[in-house]
């Protein structure tokens, strides 16, 4: 099968593959080539970049990604899967292992790489930050998640689903939604929507003068009690007295909620905090 056939009729592959494997495939395979394009434009892909696709599964994406003239290597963890892009796709860099251990540095040296991947949804919240937390590695993630992660990634202060995640994202990278993707579109079908979302990296986190770690910690503080006031929200995990002279030096009235403070009121918030000697 030639790299461009990959992925063309997953029903019929994971039949065959499934006799080898012992039927232990779980995952939802995309099936649909429109869908593959415009994750492919989508993802800005030219000549010679050098892509990580994690999770290529049976390789429809794959394949598109090789027509774009890129570097690619891929990162799968199911032995099967690998033994089968090898098969198919002679002299493919294929790491088998588990992108949520991956030594990232020792596989993309330098920085600019590009992330293309289909998560697996029981992961892709965790895998997705663990590259956003590397400016240094990474130009630009582009991923398949969950369509309600993708909406709490790119939600907005006041909306219901703006939280911790929301305010960690937007501090790391710039998303742009790509599109939504129905169940229809994988075998089998999942019982959720997905959503493709593209994440251009800062060259650094946007968290002010205090280290991305700490910032973070405010971050969940703020949101781990949401229904309080910011007041006793951070009082809980900072102390009263240091977190209400920490708000009014940012800025930001005590009696707020977690949901109505904007990123930069958060950068601010944080480095107040962190000016403040502990109780």
């Amino acid at each position: 099968m030639r790299s461009t056939d990959l992925g063309a009729d997953p029903r019929a592959e994971l039949r065959a593959l499934e006799q080898r494997a012992r039927r232990r495939f779980g995952q939802h395979f995309l099936n649909d080539l429109d869908v593959v394009q415009r994750i492919v434009r989508g993802a800005r892909i030219q000549p010679g970049d050098r892509v990580v696709e994690i999770g290529p599964g049976l390789g429809i994406l794959t394949g598109a990604l090789l027509r774009t003239g890129a570097e690619l290597q891929v990162v799968e963890l199911d032995r099967d899967l690998a033994a089968y892009l090898a098969d198919r796709v002679p002299g493919l860099t294929i790491h088998q292992a588990d992108a949520l251990r991956m030594d990232w540095a020792g596989i993309c040296p330098g920085s600019g790489h590009k992330v293309v991947a289909n998560l697996p949804y029981n992961v892709g919240t965790t895998v997705t930050m663990q590259l956003l937390r590397r400016p240094r590695t990474f130009a630009s993630v582009t991923v398949m998640l969950q369509l309600e992660v993708v909406q709490r990634m790119l939600s907005e202060p006041g909306s219901k689903v703006y939280g911790a995640l929301s305010v960690e994202v937007q501090a790391r990278a710039r998303p742009t939604f790509i599109l939504g993707v129905d169940p229809s579109r994988f075998v089998p079908a999942p019982r959720v929507h997905s959503a493709v979302v593209r994440f251009e990296l800062y060259p650094e986190p946007r968290v002010g003068a205090v280290a991305p770690e700490a910032f973070d910690a405010v971050v969940r503080a703020a949101f781990a009690q949401r229904r309080k006031t910011l007041l006793n929200a951070l009082g809980a995990r900072f102390g009263r007295g240091r977190a209400g002279d920490a708000l009014d030096r940012a800025g930001i009235g005590r009696g707020l909620r977690a949901a109505r403070v904007d990123l930069g009121g958060y950068r601010s918030l944080a480095e107040a905090l962190a000016d403040e000697p502990q109780g």
